[in-house]
């Protein structure tokens, strides 16, 4: 059976000391978030994680979700789980306190969100879909929506959707062919199918607030003529109650390769009842609000899946026993040495663990800046924060979910063949990674995004975000004696993605094939960047604490040997994307397509 413990303790590195909230204290949500509440919070979410939402992960996938004419069944426990989670307020963690949440940090349910993915990933869809769709009715609607939705999502008695994909058009939603068309109330009527909803329908709560994009009559054609739609499965009166039953059924539920405890749906709409959010043909600045903080979730969904495989195969490697090592019998009084003596395993496993680590630092670092972007009460800091969020954003996507599915199956293979049977759990992890590659925006179209849209921003306006700063830790810590082994392979990498900057926009600007053909590679890159980047200020700061004799010895040592290895076995890989960057794209695109 696998095992599941939250690792608080690296959390608390990461909040109290690395990213230091206490700092941020005269920002909104950051005053209540004192050491003691983060903790406390770490402490409780770990026992709901690994006490309430795990146990269910292995029956939930075996089970799956059930549909019968319109209606869907979550698999034996959820219902239950999902009453202990509402009760314990963590639908509101991070939602206003006006609207009868918490307030807190979103970085702060970042951390909570990844224990909750590592637990039991397919539960966390339900009320993670609902926190991306109370952010966008905060931000775009009007005051009745607030007032009406808001409170009922943050509570956690209603449930929230974002429905963009249709069968025939999936990433180029200037395509789809929903309709809106406009009432004599000022409500809507919305006609058309989507697909791949994520929790559509379920029996959780009793009301479920779609929200929908769709086409106004005589709208502009591609993406500028999008409006984003509320389209509530019950209608609610205006004292707050539920009336009558929308025109909005859920028709069927996809078969999957993974998170089948999830419900993904097909979701008709015939005649709902919707109504506007924000302005008309601005629907899609509406949802990317929900999008842009999904694709942070979904990079930690990478996270979330490598550290609960990692868990379990460091635990089998100490146990299994097969072979001798290959210096000598490390342990005679049995047969066979235990296989973490071998060191492809401790390759395996350190790989995993490394990114784990690195990428918790990148993705709470990152989260940190949504809480700048949004609450600092400086306007450039606030703008600053947007441009590294936007620059970001689909680095923290493609590269933690592309490299956290290498991960688990790094995790896998230290079982061998065990580790491809069911009931070791190792193979659902796999399963359930392989969706992280692909919804809200598969890999491809996030590097698409990185090179074709964020680096000519501004004429590099958002690089500068980024660029800077590590150019200034590397500059100010050549010299150190402590990180004399990090910060040089750090420097030769950072000099790398430089070149590869550059030589991709200027390749761009002659042909943007050029720019597409190196795309993935170039994200890739620098994803491993940022990771040494926040592997060499982790380093620094574990060698000021052992410095300073302060705190955990033995963990701040392995931080140091984490980094280390990072630096030495995984950055280098810099140089061979480097090589294929500058290739260029001439034997990507020189075969015709019959060809293929």
């Amino acid at each position: 059976m696998p095992v599941y413990r939250a690792p608080v303790e690296d959390m608390r590195f990461l909040l109290h000391d690395f990213l230091d909230l206490g700092k941020y204290s005269n920002l909104p949500g950051f005053a209540d978030a004192t050491p003691d509440v983060i903790d406390a919070i770490l402490e409780e979410g770990a026992k709901l994680a690994e006490e309430v939402l795990f146990p269910l992960n292995q029956s939930g996938d075996e089970e799956g979700c059930h549909w019968k004419d319109g209606v869907v069944t979550t698999p034996k426990g959820f219902d239950g789980a999902y009453k202990t989670f509402v009760e314990g307020g963590w639908t509101g963690l991070t939602c206003e306190q006006e609207h009868g949440g918490q307030g807190l940090p979103n970085v702060l349910g970042i951390a909570f969100s990844e224990m909750i993915v590592s637990a039991n990933m397919a539960f966390g869809t339900y009320p993670g879909l609902t926190r991306g769709a109370y952010e966008a009715i905060k931000r775009h609607g009007d005051a009745t929506q607030k007032q009406t939705y808001l409170p009922r999502m943050a509570s956690g008695e209603w449930s929230g959707t974002m429905n963009l994909t249709e069968p025939h058009c999936g990433t180029d939603l200037g395509l789809i062919r929903t309709k809106a068309e406009p009432q004599a109330d000022g409500s809507y009527r919305i006609t058309g199918t989507k697909i791949f909803i994520s929790a559509g329908e379920h029996d959780l709560v009793p009301n479920i607030i779609h929200l929908v994009l769709a086409r106004l009559p005589g709208a502009p054609e591609g993406t500028r003529g999008i409006s984003l739609f509320i389209v509530p499965k019950f209608l609610v009166n205006a004292d707050g109650s539920l009336g009558k039953r929308n025109g909005v059924v859920c028709g069927s539920i996809e078969k999957k390769m993974g998170i089948k405890g999830s419900a993904t749906c097909v979701m008709n709409y015939d005649n709902a009842t919707g109504y506007l959010i924000g302005e008309k043909n601005r629907g899609m600045r509406a949802m990317f609000t929900m999008m842009n903080e999904a694709r942070l979730g979904v990079g930690v969904q990478g996270l979330g899946l490598s550290e609960v495989a990692y868990q379990n195969a460091a635990k089998y490697a100490k146990e299994r026993t097969q072979g001798r090592s290959v210096t000598g019998a490390k342990d005679t009084e049995k047969q066979a040495d235990p296989i973490i003596v071998h060191p492809d395993v401790r390759k395996m496993l350190l790989t995993a663990r490394a990114f784990n680590e690195g990428a918790r630092a990148l993705a709470y670092w990152t989260a940190l800046h949504v809480d700048l972007a949004h609450n600092h009460p400086d306007e450039e800091a606030r703008a600053a924060a947007e441009d590294l969020l936007a620059l970001m954003t689909p680095v923290v996507k493609a590269y933690l979910t592309d490299t956290g599915f290498e991960s688990s199956n790094w995790a896998l293979q230290c079982f061998g063949g065990h580790g491809y049977i069911r009931e070791n759990g190792m193979e659902q992890y796999v399963r359930d990674g392989r969706i992280t590659q692909l919804y809200e925006g598969t890999s491809g179209i996030q590097a698409l995004d990185l090179v074709g849209r964020k680096l000519p921003l501004g004429t590099g306006r958002l690089l500068r975000q980024f660029f800077h700063p590590v150019d200034s830790f590397i500059q100010g810590n050549l010299d150190n004696p402590a990180l004399k082994d990090i910060v040089p392979n750090l420097a030769k990498s950072f000099a790398r993605l430089q070149q590869a900057t550059a030589y991709v926009a200027e390749q761009g600007l002659k042909d943007p094939e050029e720019a597409a053909a190196a795309a993935s590679d170039f994200l890739k890159m620098f994803g491993l960047v940022a990771m040494g980047y926040m592997w060499a200020q982790m380093a620094a700061m574990a060698a000021q604490k052992l410095g300073n004799g302060a705190g955990n010895k033995l963990f701040y040592e392995r931080k140091l040997h984490l980094a280390r290895f990072f630096m030495d076995k995984i950055l280098p890989d810099t140089s061979s994307l480097l090589s294929r960057i500058t290739a260029g794209g001439a034997s990507l695109m020189a075969m015709e397509a019959d060809a293929f």
